[in-house]
């Protein structure tokens, strides 16, 4: 009942932004010129504006991350009104998806600019899927790596709380609505905290949502539940958590939920669908290099809808679902966006074209100005004037060590085509360059068959598709490159997932990558047939 009013609380304060956003995607241009004039009207007398004056965007240059270092410099320092007239809230780390961490001011205007998007989806998620107010969710969080940190001139880095998002509903929702409670997130031994999360997650019968980035992090959650079935069943009845690797979480009590127990005790740990009967919606990234994992895990819920999430970065919320369309909404009443087109021109949300790819440039409240965020879409419908976007890969996702200049989308496109070709179903693959002499790519792969073994000549045609880029194919001549390599793997997802870590990236921030810039990947993954 808690969550049922929680629920419909969300609902209806959702109300006024889902309305906005329904007036603003029938005229996306004049949309777009007020939160342009806005941003510039609020903020011409910062430091960065009075650099760039007149207040037009001719006259900004197309910025990266690095263009903006003295900046943030000077506000970690503690002076203000250096981006923003708003003052910094907080610095948020990027993933590092790409790049080393990156630090991004958050201001007030900022986190209004994502909670506008936020409540837009979850409006139109609740219209259409009713039932899902019944119940509580689970919205993932990963565990911490580091405890608070400040920066010199006092600003947080991080949120404190993952709730901290949502703004002063944000506590309410957490109390309410959450299946997983956010201390959860203080373990950092990963084995325990997917032990303990499945524990609050067979606790919740009635478990209605969940919502994870990559649909690899709730499958990995999900494999080790047959292993701790039976002492995960006994802390149920119990009303005890004691983690594999007895984490400091041992002597906290819960109220025993025997009956429920002894009735799980009787359905079988790999049944997903029989253990949360009510789940009908997974939210997870299912586009670009997720599309295959957001595949699998369908196959494991195949009466569960997955609707794909829209695209969201740090440094901003660029679209989100509305059921019904193909893509997800740009978020025009949060951010001012401006598309760079292949051929090099800049072009604004009202002027792209259904079918043709794009390069995301956005301005925010948080003080990034013409940010390229080098995210690909592909424009795949219209929700009014408004575009609807898919992801389909980074534009500076480029492995070149030696000229070759190998693009994801390039490689994305190739693999698919070999896969198709050799009827080939691959749960997880990445290629990736190897510096063990002499130097050359390999393709880490892991079928949906562990025991099927690919053909001998497979190598060479995936080398001979790669060679059609030429660029590639100069290196190969010269010699500068070997022949590609194919690596059959096992537990691919799991592997790539601890690499990540080991490199320092979140466990909830770590996305799926069908190209890797860097090397020494063979070390982390194992092969089925060598045992």
């Amino acid at each position: 009942m808690k969550a049922a009013l929680a629920n419909r609380l969300w609902l209806f304060t959702s109300r006024k932004a889902a309305k906005d956003f329904h007036k603003a995607s029938q005229n996306v241009a004049k949309t777009q010129a007020g939160i342009l004039r806005n941003y510039l009207t609020k903020n011409q007398h910062t430091h960065y504006l009075k650099k760039h004056s007149p207040l037009s965007t001719p006259y900004f240059p197309l910025s990266t991350h690095e263009d903006y270092l003295p900046y943030i410099d000077r506000i970690a320092n503690g002076e203000q009104n250096i981006l923003t007239r708003d003052p910094v809230q907080l610095f948020e780390l990027s993933s590092g998806s790409t790049s080393a961490s990156k630090m991004i001011p958050y201001t007030r205007t900022l986190q209004r600019e994502f909670r506008l998007a936020l409540s837009t989806w979850i409006h139109d998620l609740y219209t259409h899927h009713p039932a899902l107010m019944a119940g509580p969710a689970y919205w993932s969080i990963s565990p911490l790596t580091s405890g608070p940190r400040r920066t010199p001139g006092g600003i947080p880095i991080g949120f404190e709380e993952d709730s901290a998002y949502l703004g002063s509903f944000g506590s309410i929702i957490e109390s309410s609505l959450m299946a997983v409670p956010n201390f959860v997130k203080h373990i950092q031994d990963v084995d325990d905290f997917r032990y303990v999360t499945l524990l609050y997650l067979l606790r919740c019968e009635d478990l209605r949502l969940i919502s994870v980035w990559n649909p690899t992090f709730l499958t990995l959650l999900l494999a080790p539940l047959e292993t701790w079935w039976d002492s995960l069943l006994k802390d149920l009845a119990d009303g005890t958590i004691t983690p594999p690797n007895q984490s400091p979480l041992s002597t906290r009590h819960l109220p025993p939920l025997r009956s429920p127990a002894n009735s799980l005790s009787k359905i079988s740990p790999t049944n997903y669908p029989s253990i949360w009967q009510h789940l009908s919606l997974i939210s997870c990234w299912a586009d670009g290099a997720s599309a295959p994992y957001a595949k699998e895990l369908q196959s494991h819920f195949p009466n569960v809808t997955i609707q794909p999430k829209g695209l969201l970065a740090t440094e901003a919320f660029i679209s989100f679902p509305l059921t019904g369309y193909d893509g997800g909404a740009l978020a025009v009443t949060s951010h001012y966006f401006e598309f760079l087109a292949e051929n090099g021109d800049v072009l604004l949300a009202n002027q792209i074209e259904k079918g043709k790819s794009y390069s995301v440039i956005v301005t925010t409240g948080g003080g990034l100005y013409r940010y390229q965020l080098n995210d690909i879409v592909e424009v795949t419908d219209f929700y009014n004037q408004t575009p609807c976007i898919k992801f389909i890969g980074k534009a500076d996702k480029v492995s070149d060590y030696f000229g070759e200049k190998l693009n994801e989308q390039f490689v994305v496109a190739v693999l698919k085509e070999i896969f198709a070709k050799n009827n080939l179903n691959p749960i997880f693959y990445m290629l990736a360059p190897d510096d063990t002499p002499p130097f050359h790519y390999t393709l880490y792969i892991e079928l949906d068959n562990p025991t099927i073994k690919l053909p001998n000549y497979l190598p060479i045609e995936l080398d001979n598709s790669l060679r059609t880029n030429f660029h590639y194919d100069y290196c190969r001549k010269l010699g500068q490159l070997a022949e590609t390599q194919i690596v059959q793997v096992e537990d691919g997802s799991e592997a790539y997932i601890k690499a990540c870590q080991q490199r320092g990236q979140k466990l909830g921030d770590i996305k799926a990558s069908v190209l890797q810039r860097s090397t020494g990947w063979g070390g982390w993954f194992s092969s089925p047939f060598t045992k």
